[in-house]
């Protein structure tokens, strides 16, 4: 196995942060827009389903 260079391992560490708070804000932003529609569908459109906002 290779040992890296401390400046290629911190840009690693940089790189999985950015894609992790990418990763996160998608959330946000998909549950705000499941939040939003939720809003704005009647009940007889979905004959009484709600949304779950976490995985089992």
């Amino acid at each position: 196995m290779r040992e890296q260079p401390i400046g290629e391992a911190v840009e690693d560490d940089e790189r999985a942060n950015a894609a992790i708070d990418t990763l996160l804000e998608d959330i946000r932003h998909l549950r705000h827009q499941l939040a939003l529609t939720e809003g704005a569908m009647r009940r007889g459109m979905t004959r009484g389903w709600r949304p779950i906002y976490d995985r089992d």
